[in-house]
């Protein structure tokens, strides 16, 4: 396989699985298999996966379901290498510096780049602070010894690819790349970077839980086979990518990903539509005691709470757009309420200190600069307060996981009895509107209306 491309991902989660690897399968099928992905990982969590992998030789079966309930089986067959962890990161190093690995892709989650509110690098976090002092804990730590190693190799040019829910996410991973290589005053790979590598942005979207033991029954029963790791996501797939390719890549635009000049026109709507809906969705839906996001978005209240924050707030901050953002946001909705798919409001409702800033405070920002009061979009962090103190008080029914999580500041903050003022006024989350006497006059008026709606409710 030595004369073919290597397409390696770091990042072996569902979403990679469900997602870029059953677009590249798709090609192979086509009778393009001039590329296949070598998979490996940064840490070690995902050992139990690779290695069932590895003894699978990369296959697995994916399961997609409609909101019919139509499901399909496939066989995925573009994993034809499976780099086994170690705490050197040896595998992912000896594939990444390889002449035939023409693209080094990761999906990390939006927390894996540690960016501040102002996209830059985050130095207080502890990881980062420990690949500054050479270990390979992180994105940033792990390629610059990849990178190290190939331009000490061959120094052949490498396309980076993002495929993470992160607004402008080539853009601003290489930002983070190029800080961080910055603070180690490695200014011979820092030049070597900027030169030989491209990082295009992208916008991903494929709704992909975490598998559940059912799947493998299904899968068993479906297909006879006794896949270990099989995978499961909904039947609408999307991948929209800047062609910004610097060392070739795989014929996409064959499988329906589109190539286009810039991705922020879908970019801007997936994340603000559906990805901050789908929060609004799961943090409402755990307030009132439900487990899935099916079951939750089907309650009036709260489809209604997502509709009217795209309606009223996103839609005119997003116009004129190339999309039909009304048909994108009944199209998302519907997706949302696949009562086939069991996504949980667990998984949807984690990194909430994240998706604030990133995907909630620019319709916040927006409507105020157009003399809109955003009214509809305040019901969001206000219904992430409301959880997020559940949480401090340990009330919540799952373990809430956020990757810039700080449990004493938090809990402190939270337990205080200003936690509103110090949450409204946390520029972390609001930027500037932290300072907003209106808007932190909206931010109590909102809270106190939900407070009351969840007690109702109950």
């Amino acid at each position: 396989m030595n004369h073919k491309s290597v397409w390696m991902h770091i990042g072996a989660g569902s979403f990679h699985r469900a997602h870029q690897a059953w677009y590249l399968h798709r090609l192979i099928k086509q009778g393009d298999d001039r590329w296949y992905i070598a998979l490996g990982n940064i840490r070690g969590d995902v050992s139990p996966l690779l290695n069932q992998l590895a003894k699978q030789h990369g296959q697995y079966v994916l399961e997609t379901v409609s909101p019919e309930g139509e499901r399909n089986y496939e066989t995925i067959t573009s994993i034809k290498k499976i780099l086994p962890w170690d705490e050197k990161l040896s595998a992912l190093i000896e594939q990444g510096s390889q002449e035939n690995t023409k693209v080094i892709a990761f999906t990390v989650t939006e927390a894996g780049y540690y960016l501040t509110p102002q996209h830059e690098l985050d130095l207080n976090q502890a990881d980062i602070q420990t690949d500054l002092k050479g270990r390979a804990s992180t994105i940033y730590g792990a390629l610059e010894k990849i990178l190290e190693a190939r331009v000490a190799l061959h120094g052949k040019p490498v396309t980076l690819l993002n495929c993470d829910n992160l607004r402008h996410n080539g853009e601003r991973f290489r930002h983070g790349f190029l800080s961080f290589l910055q603070q180690k005053n490695n200014h011979k790979l820092l030049q070597w970077v900027t030169q030989h590598t491209t990082s295009p942005n992208t916008m991903v979207d494929r709704i992909t839980p975490r598998p559940t033991p059912d799947i493998a029954e299904r899968v068993k029963a479906a297909t006879g086979i006794d896949d270990q790791v099989p995978v499961m996501g909904e039947s609408f797939i999307q991948w929209v990518i800047e062609d910004n390719f610097i060392n070739g890549r795989p014929h996409l635009e064959k499988v329906d990903v589109e190539m286009v000049d810039s991705v922020l026109p879908w970019e801007e709507a997936k994340i603000r539509i559906l990805n901050a809906s789908h929060s609004c969705i799961a943090w409402a839906g755990t307030l009132i005691g439900l487990s899935y996001i099916d079951e939750s978005t089907v309650i009036k209240p709260i489809h209604e709470m997502a509709w009217k924050y795209v309606t009223e707030n996103v839609i005119p901050c997003l116009t004129p757009s190339p999309l039909d953002l009304e048909k994108y946001r009944d199209v998302v909705l519907a997706r949302f309420s696949n009562p086939y798919i069991k996504d949980t409001n667990q998984r949807v409702a984690a990194d909430g200190l994240s998706k604030i800033p990133g995907f909630i405070t620019p319709t916040l920002t927006e409507c105020y600069q157009k003399d809109i009061i955003p009214q509809a979009t305040a019901v969001l962090p206000a219904l992430f307060f409301i959880f997020f103190q559940k949480w401090a008080n340990n009330q919540l029914p799952y373990t809430y996981q956020d990757g810039v999580l700080d449990v004493p500041l938090h809990k402190k903050m939270m337990l205080a009895p200003d936690a509103l003022m110090q949450f409204v006024s946390s520029d972390v989350l609001f930027g500037d509107l932290a300072k907003s006497k209106d808007f932190h006059q909206l931010m109590i008026q909102t809270v106190n209306k939900l407070e009351q709606w969840v007690s109702n409710y109950h």
